[in-house]
């Protein structure tokens, strides 16, 4: 059975690891959770036990929800007596997405109006609502004409522990502070015999979060304690009991074996109080020492290694001030230099601030706010690694001041779309002809690495002056995106001969593993002119994935196959992926099975695209067909995709289902499209403007699209 965990974003990875490590059969991270398939007895465990997720949802029924009849109607269907007792009380969360229900509270109401409806026509008492302590929590999700109606197995959000009574001005939710810890490896430390501090402890979250991490206490027990999460009547609870008793006994000897080696700190004597009153309330009052206390004299701990956490003011309602977070920075290589820091700052602006040296950093949400987490271990590095970087020359900085605008300005936009690779510069400065794109990891560290393209400069330009600029386009990124040489791939792109070719570069072997729609990728930013992944077709692939979901697939020149795996992981009922490189066909089959996907189901054809369309007898309902400018491969005739494109469009178009659809794109820009040809046999509308998101605003020529159907 497959199950939803949810979580804020930044945390799905090490939402996904937590759940195998509970038990998970399999556990996928996507936007805002994982994707998670066990029984119910690991749903239940989950809200037992993590300490990472928000929600956990266990589905009753998924239907198609093009409007608001279609919702009540689904809603409706269910035998609502088998999960509602009477006398029982009802509750409804929506999450809604698209333009035929646009209004979450609306669809909430249809989904109460539904149940109660449901229950009076048999006859039975109708349920009241309690929006607060519901016995039963039910959460709506619509998204892409799709609605899922969940059971919320634990009757409301996780990250509240229980013990917070008391908090300073800006709380940081328990959840987040567990990722703080868990990425600064707190775990380990402990075991090791290291001590946790926080010089800016506030109200103690995240030292009261450490310590009962530290004894082993289930994050759901303090909230829960004997009660169910829910009165669900499909609700395991003898299965329950068992966690619950297990849980205990784990939880009395973790208390008896805590020791006392957490120190926490703060200038506001009200939020020690607050502290003091939380700890107790968590039960590790005697392992905490808590002090008023001044950042600038913070003292040394007594024990020589450690995790320091801490989550410094941001927000608009709390000094932002990049001053203090110098002055941590310094106390914390003063003090324990060679402890490992794990900071919650309010932005990279504020993280380099700190003036320490970040070995990883990730992104973080704080409610609805952008963090960064920056990792250091350890806080102080050699002296001759510490050397001050040299400051930019004007060019650089010009460079540097556009990229941080072309952030700034795409920044809500990646947010809300998942965005993770993108193009971040494109040649805005004629003078630094370059493309850069931005490649985020989707594991492990979510190391950020650079792909720059560099145009090749006009011959009238002196070499001095091209090395030059190179060199201080590399400056300007490297600074502004922190990651260092080893994560920046640089090539020049110039037109050769009849054109480009695909060439090898380095031979590092390196791939790296990024998200796009919910599919896990392999890229090659080092080896290969091109990564493996065409950005400016993020777009359509989104496109193809929506409209490929139960039905057949085919992608014709499909490259390292990222549609088809996309149109795959969407629920395609096959996909067919056709192209003449044996090397790229490979690409695609580890793609594939990178989302545990492959088998008979998703064909891989190596042949000229061409012929192989003319023999084919197949008939598919969404295809795609991305063509090279042209091809001399010595295995296929040559091709031009100005004097083939008329045959090529009317192959595919007749391999099309009733209903079916063909999406063409090229890159070709002097490329006319034969209207008069085509109208023969497809109706064609030119996309191309729907085709671009905004990071490729600045080049709306990169590519053009179309789609056909039989005329």
């Amino acid at each position: 059975m497959k199950f939803f965990a949810s979580c804020a974003k930044g945390l799905e990875y090490l939402l996904a690891d937590e759940l195998l490590a509970l038990g998970a059969a399999k556990a996928t991270a996507t936007i805002a959770g994982a994707n998670v398939e066990g029984e119910l007895l690991d749903a239940q465990r989950a809200v037992l036990w993590s300490r990472l997720a928000s929600r956990v949802l266990w589905p009753l029924a998924e239907f198609d929800c093009p409007d608001e009849a279609a919702l009540y109607d689904g809603v409706a269907a269910l035998p609502w007596a088998d999960h509602l007792a009477p006398g029982d009380t009802l509750a409804v969360d929506a999450h809604v997405s698209g333009t035929a229900i646009t209004h979450a509270r609306y669809a909430a109401q249809r989904v109460k109006d539904a149940v109660v409806d449901t229950l009076r026509g048999q006859g039975l008492e109708r349920p009241s609502v309690d929006v607060e302590h519901p016995d039963l929590r039910l959460n709506l999700s619509l998204r892409k004409g799709r609605a899922t109606i969940s059971v919320d197995l634990g009757g409301g959000s996780l990250h509240r522990r229980g013990w917070r009574l008391a908090q300073n001005e800006a709380p940081l939710k328990e959840n987040l502070a567990a990722a703080v810890l868990l990425r600064g490896g707190w775990p380990r430390a402990y075991a090791q015999g290291g001590g946790l501090l926080d010089p800016m402890c506030g109200s103690g979250t995240l030292l009261i979060e450490g310590a009962l991490m530290a004894a082993d206490v289930a994050p759901g027990l303090l909230r829960l304690g004997e009660l169910p999460p829910t009165r669900w009547r499909g609700f395991d609870s003898d299965g329950w009991r068992r966690l619950l008793d297990e849980a205990q006994a784990r939880e009395q000897a973790g208390r008896s074996a805590l020791k006392p080696v957490f120190h926490g700190s703060d200038l506001d004597p009200q939020a020690i109080a607050a502290a003091r009153e939380n700890a107790a309330r968590a039960g590790v009052e005697t392992a905490i020492a808590l002090a008023v206390c001044d950042v600038a004299a913070l003292p040394s701990p007594p024990q020589a290694d450690g995790t320091v956490v801490c989550n410094p003011p941001y927000d608009e309602r709390l000094a932002a001030d990049a001053a203090l977070y110098r002055q941590l920075g310094d106390a914390l290589k003063r003090a324990v230099p060679g402890w490992r820091a794990s900071l919650l700052c309010g932005s990279e602006e504020l993280a380099f601030a700190t003036g320490l040296r970040a070995g990883k950093r990730y992104q973080l949400f704080n409610g609805a706010i952008e963090c960064t987490l920056i990792v250091c271990d350890p806080i102080a590095v050699p002296q001759r690694e510490a050397a001050a970087p040299r400051a930019l020359g004007e060019g650089a900085q010009m460079v540097a001041n556009r990229l941080r605008k072309n952030l700034q300005k795409t920044k809500k936009w990646r947010a809300r779309e998942g965005v993770e690779c993108f193009r971040a510069y494109d040649a805005d400065l004629p003078e630094y002809a370059a493309a850069i794109d931005v490649y985020q990891e989707a594991d492990g560290a979510r190391r950020l690495f650079l792909h720059v393209q560099e145009y090749a400069a006009p011959a009238t330009i002196p070499e001095a002056d091209v090395r030059r600029r190179r060199n201080e386009l590399l400056a300007a990124a490297r600074e502004v995106f922190q990651v260092p040489a080893e994560q920046v791939a640089l090539k020049t792109r110039e037109r050769g001969k009849g054109g480009s070719k695909y060439g090898r570069f380095e031979q590092r072997g390196e791939f790296v593993h990024v998200r796009e729609h919910g599919a896990l990728l392999r890229v090659n930013l080092f080896d290969y002119l091109d990564t493996g992944l065409f950005l400016d077709h993020r777009p359509l692939r989104g496109m193809l994935a929506a409209q490929a979901k139960g039905r057949r697939f085919l992608n014709l020149f499909c490259y390292t196959g990222v549609a088809s795996v996309e149109a795959a992981v969407a629920g395609a009922a096959a996909t067919t992926s056709v192209d003449l490189s044996g090397t790229y066909l490979q690409w695609c089959a580890d793609n594939l099975a990178l989302n545990g996907l492959g088998g008979a189901r998703h064909r891989l054809v190596q042949a000229d695209a061409v012929a192989w369309l003319e023999a084919e007898r197949g008939q598919f309902d969404v295809v795609f067909c991305d063509p090279p400018t042209f091809s001399n491969s010595a295995r296929a005739d040559d091709f031009d995709i100005q004097r083939e494109h008329v045959r090529l469009l009317r192959a595919a178009v007749a391999r099309l289902a009733q209903g079916g659809v063909l999406y063409f794109s090229n890159n070709f820009r002097r490329f006319r499209l034969d209207e008069e040809a085509i109208a023969a046999f497809a109706r064609c509308e030119e996309i191309s403007r729907q085709t671009l998101d905004p990071d490729f605003e600045r080049n709306p020529r990169i590519h053009r699209a179309w789609r056909l159907s039989p005329a």
